[in-house]
């Protein structure tokens, strides 16, 4: 019987060469750091005009500007945990911390919607005033492209690095670039006489924090509870069949924070060698590498068939 290589006491097999994720951590971090200056820059910007002005669009997209340091902040720790290498109490390591950091950040998405909804309310049954106008569009332009900017380049790296949490983050800096549009939307309105129009679009702006909040918790809540896509165990099962040797194959799959592990229960005949047995679950274990290129870690178990 034949099973996974291991590098260490407890560490699973590593499928092709990307048992080393140094290189993607280097990345993650750096993208982290560089969107939090970026955002926190931003975020007291908007947070200034928005005292001046009085515009709640424009306060609850700088509350949500800041929320993403903090963000930002949380996923930074789920990275630095996640590095810690596996043990008897945690044989498969501490990568699902970055799920938990996801999880956070799903959250702090929630809790900047329900904020934003309370304050815009406010405004509206209070007939609140918004003054400074044009340097809150100014603010709200700023927000808008600053939040592209970090949005698209967190969700370039947490996607090629399959971080959920990165990911998660990429999209609630898209959310306060929508958040900016729409303060931008009701500055706008203001401008044209219609003073209710800037609590009116924090109001819109609370929906599409929800929209995206269910989005990013659906995401993480999957990853948590061992959810995998769809045709990612039918690959597997088709590529271990092809290996000659093997009868019938089980999979199973699950993410473990950035890092997809593939079991893969094969039945030899019961004859089989001890070396042969060996031979094909190293084929096996390279079959499943190609044929599911997200996989980081993949473990054989010989099986004999029953007679």
């Amino acid at each position: 019987m034949h099973q996974a290589t291991q590098g260490q006491d407890w560490e699973p097999f590593a499928a092709a060469g990307r048992g080393d994720d140094s290189a993607d951590r280097r990345d993650a971090n750096r993208a982290i750091g560089v969107s939090a200056v970026g955002l926190a820059v931003t975020g007291f910007v908007e947070l200034a005009i928005a005292a001046l002005s009085g515009s709640v669009g424009l306060l609850g997209d700088a509350l949500h500007n800041l929320s993403d340091v903090s963000t930002s902040l949380a996923v930074f720790v789920g990275l630095r945990v996640s590095k810690r290498r596996p043990s008897e109490t945690h044989p498969y390591g501490w990568e699902r911390a970055e799920d938990l950091a996801g999880l956070a950040v799903a959250l702090v998405i929630w809790a900047s919607a329900v904020l934003t909804a309370v304050i815009s309310l406010r405004k509206l049954a209070e007939h609140g005033t918004t003054t400074h106008i044009a340097y809150g569009i100014a603010a709200a332009a700023v927000g808008i492209i600053g939040n592209q900017v970090v949005a698209r380049y967190k969700l370039r790296v947490g996607r090629r690095i399959h971080s959920a949490a990165l990911v998660a983050d990429a999209q609630h800096s898209w959310l306060d670039a929508l958040s900016s549009a729409g303060a931008m939307l009701g500055l706008v309105g203001v401008a044209f006489g219609l003073p209710w129009a800037d609590g009116a679009a924090g109001l819109v702006m609370t929906l599409f924090v929800c929209h995206v909040g269910l989005e990013v918790t659906r995401d993480i809540v999957r990853h948590l509870t061992d959810g995998v896509e769809d045709g990612v165990l039918k690959a597997a099962g088709d590529a271990a069949m092809e290996v000659d040797g093997v009868e019938h194959a089980h999979v199973r799959a699950r993410w473990m924070g950035r890092s997809l592990l593939v079991e893969v229960e094969g039945y030899l005949r019961a004859d089989t060698t001890l070396e042969r047995s060996g031979t094909i679950g190293a084929e096996v274990e390279r079959a499943v590498a190609r044929a599911v290129p997200d996989a980081r870690f993949v473990h054989w178990y010989a099986r004999a068939m029953p007679t």
